[in-house]
């Protein structure tokens, strides 16, 4: 019974090789914040720089919008990565107990299972989609009414994914609503 005892403890804290991951996530969390963070400054100085007047203000507006996308996406990142990190942590290491009263945190950081994490991954990686796909969309060039048709139809099935997104977790049949009121 000894041999099984220890090699259950052993067994058990193997977990914590989690502890890689989650540090290593959160490098790369704190790396793309970085990034998207001095992108934001090259924005400002091109806006700063920029003196008005001219044909350049349409260039520049372009610029501009397509500079914040790649910021966008670059923070959508490293919220993905730090949402992964906390719960990787929560699921194999410990509850964080900075977090538990915080109703913040019951609302993002709090995963109870790999499926709770796996939830708030995708919908942030469908969010990354939909700013890839706006970001494709000011780029392209239509030409013809078929170009403008496929941006219709792309258009179409981003907003459908989101409704499917939106419909998975509000409303469930596991979720009770209460009245709010004495008078229901």
């Amino acid at each position: 019974m000894s041999i099984e005892r220890s090699f259950e403890r052993l067994l058990w804290g193997s977990r914590l090789v989690v502890i890689v991951a989650v540090v290593a996530s959160l490098l790369v969390s704190f790396a793309m914040f970085y990034v998207a963070t001095v992108d934001v400054v090259g924005i400002a100085a091109k806006v700063v720089s920029f003196t008005p007047g001219g044909e350049g203000m349409d260039y520049l507006r372009a610029e501009i919008i397509r500079a914040v996308v790649e910021v966008v996406d670059g923070y959508l990142l490293g919220a993905i990565m730090l949402i992964f990190a906390l719960g990787l942590y929560e699921l194999f290491v410990s509850r964080i107990d900075a977090a538990e009263g915080s109703e913040f945190a019951s609302r993002l950081l709090l995963i109870r299972s790999l499926d709770d994490l796996k939830d708030r991954l995708a919908k942030v990686v469908l969010l990354i989609l939909v700013v890839k796909f706006f970001a494709y969309a000011l780029r392209a060039e239509f030409k013809t009414p078929l170009d403008l048709l496929y941006l219709a139809l792309g258009t179409a099935l981003v907003a459908g994914a989101i409704r499917l997104s939106h419909g998975s977790s509000h409303g469930s049949p596991t979720e009770t609503h209460r009245p709010s009121g004495p008078t229901g």
